[in-house]
């Protein structure tokens, strides 16, 4: 084996994911007839969107939390701790006969889920420190996220033809086992999720304050936001569109999600190839702009056939994997090791905070207006965020930046790793906010 899946914990880790999100999309299938089973024709869809909005606040509000709660603790010990939590919180569920239980049942588990993703993407760059590698990593991940969509609803049907909708969430627990187990077998390294000063308030703010204070993490947040636009447009109306302009959505819908799939596993393919010939910043405004592009076009000029529709689809998902394949790149750049958990968990946090705007306006403005004007106005407010981020994220970017450090003493750990020249200390490092960074400067004091 050559690159990432050379690394033993690399490959444990990725079977771990692959495993929790066989999980996650059983589970999502799961609830969903227990929602209309419960619920019925009349009430089924607001049971089902209720959990599903509670989804998003918990992921959105808690990640953060979760990050700080978890501060001095070993790291394999949180992950296991989280991923098992989530297991056996799939039991009960199966049971459950109130529209209460579910809630219940469900928020704890997005609450765990919330904990668990950033702190387990905040791992990989540790257990991968080659930055070719870990983009390769990050390929890999969009891909396993790109299946998991495809082929969960797949092998829940094959599942349905032999079982009960209730067994779904055994398999789902079945699938979580075989992550816990598969992290437990990891070797991660040794060490603590980062334990800072400070109240409360301040340690959960804290991925957030560095956010605000990295331009390139200002322009991932607004690059991730601009995507979600557009892209929510075809996760939520490419159903509408199957039924009302191709004329059979049980037919055609799974089509289009397919080619959907298959360019967001070609443009994950094709990302590492590009990161090596441009920035990750060009690949990721490449992938909004030209998500936005084809939307625009497609909404001004709609085509009759099954293929032209197909096509679109399928450079919908190459734009998509374009932009969030090198997320984790820019952020591993942008932190230290032991800020890692808590810049990933705001990421995680903000980026649903846009997906929690653009999924009901996507609805909205479909219903509103039509699909093709409703995709034209969402693609429109594409590139004008996109274009906020390229004022925001500046092309020139460096890595290291030459800084001064007056206040500290010759004697400071920091002047110590990073020995400086002169009564200011001038020295050139990798930079990153931090407490002795406060400001994205030239010149910090």
């Amino acid at each position: 084996m050559t690159g990432p899946l050379a690394n033993k914990a690399f490959r444990r880790l990725f079977a771990a994911q692959i495993c929790s999100l066989v999980g996650v999309g059983l589970l999502t299938v799961a609830l969903s007839l227990l929602a209309f089973r419960i619920g019925g024709t009349g009430s089924g869809g607001q049971v089902l969107g209720f959990v599903l909005a509670l989804k998003m606040i918990a992921y959105v509000f808690l990640a953060p939390l979760a990050e700080t709660l978890s501060a001095g603790m070993p790291r394999k010990r949180v992950l296991v701790s989280l991923d098992f939590g989530r297991m056996l919180l799939l039991i009960p569920m199966a049971f459950a006969t109130e529209v209460w239980e579910i809630v219940a049942l469900a928020v704890a588990f997005f609450a765990l889920s919330a904990g668990f993703t950033p702190l387990f993407q905040a791992v990989i760059p540790d257990v991968l420190p080659d930055e070719h590698d870990y983009s390769l990593a990050l390929s890999w991940s969009r891909i396993a996220y790109t299946l998991e969509a495809v082929l969960s609803p797949v092998i829940a049907a094959t599942l349905l033809n032999v079982v009960s909708g209730e067994a779904l969430f055994y398999a789902a627990a079945l699938a979580f086992s075989g992550s816990v187990l598969a992290l437990l077998w990891v070797s991660v390294p040794q060490g603590t999720f980062t334990s800072r000063g400070g109240s409360l308030l301040k340690r959960t703010g804290y991925g957030l304050w560095i956010h605000w204070r990295t331009p390139r993490l200002r322009g991932l947040v607004l690059l991730k936001f601009a995507l979600s636009l557009a892209m929510a447009w075809v996760l939520v109306n490419s159903v509408v569109y199957a039924g009302a302009r191709l004329g059979d959505a049980d037919e055609f819908y799974p089509i289009l999600m397919a080619c959907y799939g298959a360019g967001a596993v070609l443009g994950a393919v094709i990302v590492p190839k590009m990161l090596r010939k441009t920035s990750d910043r060009t690949t990721m405004f490449a992938g909004t702009f030209g998500f936005a592009i084809a939307g625009a076009a497609f909404a001004l000029a709609p085509p009759s056939s099954l293929q032209a529709p197909g096509l679109i689809w399928v450079v919908f998902g190459i734009a998509s994997s374009l932009t969030l394949t090198p997320g984790g790149l820019v952020i591993a750049k942008s932190a230290s090791s032991r800020d890692r958990p808590a810049v990933f968990a705001a990421q995680f946090s903000l980026s649903h905070a846009g997906w929690m705007i653009a999924y009901p306006l996507a609805g909205w403005l479909a219903g509103y207006t039509s699909l093709e004007l409703a995709l034209l106005i969402l693609s429109m407010m594409c590139v004008a965020v996109t274009i906020a981020a390229l004022f925001v994220w500046p092309a020139d970017d460096p890595q290291e930046l030459p800084h001064t450090h007056p206040d500290l003493p010759t004697d400071h750990p920091h002047l110590t790793t990073e020995p400086g020249t002169g009564l200011q200390h001038l020295h050139v490092h990798s930079y990153h906010i931090d407490d002795l960074h406060p400001t994205w400067s030239q010149r910090t004091n």
